[in-house]
């Protein structure tokens, strides 16, 4: 069974998509916030002393975050905790960290 052709018109609206996707994922600490929230819901607090950020810059990071739908906000009496919303953005981290891993090793001028 053959795949439909996808439109042209189609296929720049997903490559928008996905170049939307990389800029909020193209900042390390985006990504490292990312793999500390995979383990359950954080709060800002939790994650300030984690990742060993300010205050300031994890709340700037964790609205990108929720912009590009790649966290949510869940409301616990007076905590605000945010979560991955999905795995799959995990993968694709480790996906990237894969390939930039053998990109580099193959790099041979700088």
């Amino acid at each position: 069974m053959s795949s439909p052709i996808e439109h042209p018109e189609s296929q720049e609206r997903h490559l928008a998509d996905v170049a939307f996707l990389a800029r909020a994922l193209a900042d390390e600490n985006r990504l490292r916030i990312l793999l500390f929230v995979r383990h359950g819901r954080k709060s800002v607090s939790q994650i300030v002393e984690e990742l060993g950020l300010s205050q300031p810059l994890v709340s700037h990071h964790l609205r990108e975050l929720k912009r590009a739908l790649l966290v949510d906000v869940e409301r616990r009496g007076p905590f605000v905790l945010y979560g991955l919303t999905r795995i799959a953005a995990v993968d694709v981290i480790e996906a990237m960290r894969d390939l930039a891993g053998k990109l580099v090793a193959e790099r041979t001028r700088f």
